[in-house]
C-alpha cells in the first residue's frame, strides 16, 4: 500500500510570491528598507518616513502582501500543528488570505474613521503608520520562521507558543514606542485613546479567540 507524502507545493507559490515583495520593496526602496529592518527598539524609521507618509503606501503595499501570505501560512501551521502531513488543500490557504486581509483592512478602516469621529487624526494616523511598520517587519520575521516549520522539523505546540510570545512581544514593543513617542497628544485625548485602544486592538482579537476557542 503506497503512503502519502508530504506536498508543500502550495507552501512553495506562497513562499516565492512573499521572496518576490520582499525583493520587490527592497529593490524599488534600498534605503528605506535597510531602515525598516531596525525599525524594531530604534524609532529612526519611524521618524524619518512618517512626514513622507500616505494613505497608500507603495513601499508599505509590497510589505504588506508579504505579511498577509506568511501570516496564512503561519495560522495553517498553527491549526494543523498535530496533523501527520501537511497538504493544504487551495480553498482553505485562500480563505486564510483573504479573511487574514479583509480583517486588516476593515480594522485599518474603522480605526480612520473613529480617528475623524474624535477629532484625533494626527494621533491615529501616527499610530497607524508605527502599527502597520510593526505588522510588516512580523511579516519579515515570519517568512524565515515558516521555512524552518515547513521545510526543517516539525513543530509542536511549545515552539508554537515561543513563536507567538515573540510576535506579541515585537507588537507590544511598538505600542510602547508609539507611547513614548506621542506622550503629550496622548495626555491630550487620553480618554478616547483609551477607548480606540478597547475597541479595536482588544476587543476584536477577544472575539477571534471566543470563535476559535467555542
Amino acid at each position: 500500500m503506497l503512503r502519502n507524502e508530504p506536498t508543500y507545493e502550495l507552501f512553495t507559490i506562497l513562499i516565492v510570491v512573499s521572496l518576490l515583495f520582499i525583493a520587490l520593496a527592497k529593490a524599488l526602496y534600498p534605503k528605506r528598507f535597510n531602515d525598516f529592518v531596525s525599525v524594531v527598539g530604534n524609532s529612526k524609521y519611524l521618524k524619518i518616513y512618517i512626514r513622507d507618509q500616505k494613505f497608500l503606501d507603495k513601499f508599505d503595499g509590497l510589505l504588506f502582501v508579504n505579511l498577509i501570505l506568511s501570516f496564512a501560512i503561519f495560522s495553517f501551521i498553527c491549526i494543523n500543528y498535530d496533523s501527520a502531513l501537511y497538504n493544504p488543500s487551495s480553498d482553505d490557504l485562500f480563505k486564510l488570505v483573504v479573511g487574514i486581509s479583509i480583517f486588516v483592512l476593515i480594522k485599518v478602516l474603522l480605526e480612520r474613521l473613529i480617528g475623524s469621529l474624535f477629532e484625533i487624526d494626527k494621533l491615529i494616523d501616527e499610530y497607524l503608520f508605527q502599527k502597520i511598520s510593526y505588522k510588516n517587519i512580523l511579516g519579515l520575521f515570519l517568512f524565515p520562521i515558516n521555512l524552518f516549520l515547513i521545510y526543517s522539523f516539525k513543530p509542536n505546540l511549545t515552539i508554537i507558543y515561543i513563536i507567538i510570545l515573540i510576535l506579541f512581544i515585537i507588537n507590544v514593543s511598538g505600542l510602547i514606542t508609539t507611547v513614548k513617542t506621542n506622550q503629550s497628544l496622548i495626555k491630550q485625548n487620553l480618554f478616547y485613546f483609551i477607548l480606540y485602544l478597547c475597541a479595536l486592538e482588544i476587543a476584536p482579537y477577544i472575539i477571534i479567540y471566543k470563535v476559535f476557542v467555542s
